[in-house]
């Protein structure tokens, strides 16, 4: 390989590159192409379907087996621009791409990760939106939706209604994409304003202001851990006097409801867990500040990644040692509505923090089992904690039935309370009057 002989110049080529300016379509796919080119053990790029205008959904992916899922090895993405006018994701991505592949085998930390996991990084959800965004500015324009007018970040499957948004072909290939690999963890970048945003998004039954989700400690850890590495976002002042978030996190449904979204997609039928990364008060700063953006963020985004080997990991098989797929593997205490299952590996990755749990596996038709592990904080090791199961009396291939799609969150109490808050009101004032008549 050319470039295993003159690595330097290939280095200092894609390098030099990349400088710190906005990438348009042409320039972001030949910065893409050049670096697989020029690392092409390390990376694997291709497209996972198309926008509206016919512009491809690009993810380059990172690792030791960069082309297909080895089994042990979890999988995490980073997904940028799916408001075509939040641009700092989009930016940055391409950003931690090159300090990525500069740093294997020079920086021992960014080796091992690369390593120990599948890194895939999509700069660009919505390349129409940014394209139609003409001239940089810090607030809503239109190019924040794709070509069809339609917001992205409002057009997933929902847990809780019937989202009635016709799906979007951007949004289709990120479902296929989640559906085709076994996502572990994840986080959408996004801008507006500066805080760690985590599930649920929208809300059942509950008017305490917090909908949370059975993994609720997991995700403020995931939240901190974004904020805290970041330069200023764990400070929680926000962007104005009028928005202050503690420690720079927030519960999504403490801060807006919003039906439709991509994190709360990710976690209940893909299994993986993603929060919604908000990285600049200003939506299309000026590009003389995306290298500050860089050095605000790139801490944060390489101790996110580790976080993906929090917790629980392992196969379930036969008795022949043959993996059981669609096995259900949960934590005793944390169901999930759509129960987390094996992939066609028997593979299973469950994020826990540190602590002692009961692991429950369960091939339908069949006697559960249980097993007390005790999970240390394993992210320094670049390994979850390995627990394996082994169904003696099984010789065959589980075939669960996939989760519905239909909303999962269904109880009597959500559209009176979640929806019209002002109705028990109502009702009370009714009763009062009727007792002091």
């Amino acid at each position: 390989n050319f470039c295993d002989v003159v690595g330097i110049f290939c280095l200092f080529s894609v390098a030099a590159a990349l400088d710190f300016k906005y990438h348009h379509t042409e320039e972001l796919e030949a910065y893409l192409k050049g670096v697989h080119a020029a690392y092409p053990s390390l990376t694997h790029l291709h497209s996972i379907g198309r926008s509206v205008e016919g512009r491809d959904l690009w993810v380059l992916v990172l690792g030791r087996f960069p082309t297909h899922h080895k089994i042990g090895i979890p999988e995490f993405k980073y997904v940028a621009n799916m408001h075509g006018d939040e641009t700092v994701g989009r930016e940055i991505l391409l950003h931690l791409i090159d300090f990525l592949v500069t740093s294997y085998r020079r920086d021992p930390v960014i080796t091992r990760l690369l390593n120990n996991t599948r890194i895939h990084i999509m700069p660009t959800m919505n390349p129409d939106g940014f394209e139609a965004t003409k001239v940089p500015d810090c607030y809503y324009t239109r190019g924040r939706y794709n070509k069809n007018g339609e917001d992205l970040n409002r057009n997933f499957p929902d847990a809780f209604e019937n989202n009635n948004a016709s799906i979007q072909p951007e949004t289709q290939a990120v479902m296929n994409w989640i559906k085709n690999e076994t996502f572990v963890l994840s986080a959408n970048l996004h801008g507006g304003a500066l805080v760690a945003s985590y599930t649920f998004d929208n809300v059942t039954g509950s008017l305490k202001g917090y909908s949370r989700s059975p993994d609720d400690d997991v995700f403020i850890h995931l939240a901190k851990t974004y904020s805290f590495n970041h330069a200023s976002m764990y400070k929680g002042m926000g962007c104005d006097s009028r928005q202050t978030f503690p420690e720079g996190i927030t519960n999504g449904y403490s801060w807006y409801q919003l039906e439709g979204g991509m994190q709360d997609y990710n976690y209940v039928w893909g299994q993986c867990f993603e929060i919604t990364l908000e990285l600049s008060c200003c939506k299309y700063p000026l590009a003389d500040q995306l290298e500050k953006f860089w050095r605000d963020n790139k801490a944060a985004l390489i101790e996110y990644i580790k976080q993906v080997h929090l917790g629980v990991k392992g196969q379930v098989t036969d008795r022949n040692g043959n993996p059981i797929p669609n096995a259900i593997v949960e934590a005793k205490g944390r169901p999930h509505v759509c129960p987390y299952r094996t992939n066609e590996h028997g593979e299973y990755f469950l994020l826990l923090l540190p602590g002692t749990y009961v692991i429950n596996a369960t091939v339908p038709g069949f006697k559960s089992m249980l097993k007390t592990v005790e999970i240390p904080d394993n992210t320094g090791n670049f390994s979850a904690l390995k627990q394996d199961f082994s169904f003696s009396e099984v010789s065959i291939r589980s075939r669960a039935a996939s989760c519905p799609k239909t909303p999962l969150y269904q109880d009597l109490e959500r559209a009176s309370a979640a929806t019209k808050p002002t109705l028990h009101i109502l009702v009370l004032m009714t009763v009062m009057l009727v007792i002091f008549k």
